[in-house]
């Protein structure tokens, strides 16, 4: 059955609550639900009384029924794609023998903070596009042995664009993931998303990768910018949006200059008017994005002597 956007943020909200099993009693009150979705009592109190006339609920106990659960199928996410291919040249000296994305960060490496999130969210298939020194990733392995890895010969000639070639076809229902990013709220990475997403904080000012937004979609990318949202590299591509990514990818890759692009520019540039990627608001404290070696002393104080 189909489901609204309130009535998907409702239930999903009270799919992870069962899910870490933490439903007790009569389930959650609706003002507490309230503020945990966002949303007013009043929108809370209706969208509920819906659910339990649609067995999606337990009729005044607000929690979620395996009907429930079913409705919530279709959204769920089925892939985590990781981009890990490139050097990572502002971390020198640390990159000179060790991939970025497996730095330890205060004894967990960078890339650690992700995959955990995502065994979390129970995400079954996880993809790691790898390249430079390649070999360091099968580390991987012994903590997650799922994990599938694909090569990208061309990191080394080209931007991350190559790594989305590399993965073109596999972009339906799955997040995109930076993979040097350090993970501070494990929930972020949802089981399941509504539509198709980015990251992004809200911010008054930001010299580095910012969104645009109308209505709470992107509307344009640029760097720099005055009332805008800064951007994460983490996305949620939906069935249609992900399918459409195949050839949008390849045609801007084969274009004058298309090697040398950032692979969101893709959807968020060069094909903007096909796409409605709305922005999924997070704050600076839930991700550090760790770009120089400065950056990584400070986080770190174990770099520092």
């Amino acid at each position: 059955m189909s489901i609204s956007r309130t009535q998907f943020e409702i239930l999903a909200f009270l799919e992870r609550l069962h899910r870490n099993g933490e439903v007790k009693g009569g389930g959650i009150t609706q003002r507490v639900l309230a503020k945990q979705t966002g949303l007013s009592v009043g929108t809370v109190n209706k969208t509920l009384t819906q659910l339990g006339e649609a067995a999606l609920t337990e009729k005044n106990a607000n929690t979620i029924t395996s009907r429930g659960i079913e409705a919530l199928e279709p959204f769920r996410v089925r892939r985590a794609v990781f981009i890990a291919a490139g050097f990572g040249s502002r971390l020198v000296p640390i990159t000179l023998n060790t991939p970025k994305p497996l730095v330890r960060v205060r004894g967990t490496r960078i890339i650690d903070t992700l995959l955990d999130a995502a065994a979390a969210a129970e995400i079954e298939e996880i993809i790691i596009v790898r390249g430079y020194l390649g070999e360091q990733f099968d580390q991987l392995l012994y903590k997650y042995p799922s994990i599938k890895f694909l090569e990208n010969p061309f990191y080394n000639e080209s931007n991350n664009i190559s790594s989305a070639m590399c993965v073109r076809y596999m972009l339906k229902n799955a997040y995109v993931l930076e993979s040097d990013l350090y993970l501070n709220k494990p929930g972020i990475i949802a089981k399941y998303q509504y539509a198709s997403n980015y990251l992004g904080v809200p911010t008054d000012l930001t010299d580095d990768w910012c969104f645009e937004t109308r209505g709470g979609v992107i509307s344009k990318l640029k760097v720099g910018g005055r009332n805008c949202h800064h951007m994460f590299g983490i996305s949620y591509w939906n069935e249609t949006d992900g399918a459409k990514m195949a050839g949008h990818i390849k045609a801007v890759y084969e274009m004058p200059g298309g090697k040398e692009r950032y692979w969101d520019q893709v959807a968020l540039e060069y094909f903007i008017k096909e796409y409605t990627i709305e922005v999924r608001e997070c704050s600076f404290d839930d991700i550090i994005e760790i770009d120089t070696f400065k950056d990584l002393k400070k986080l770190d104080q174990s770099y520092a002597t």
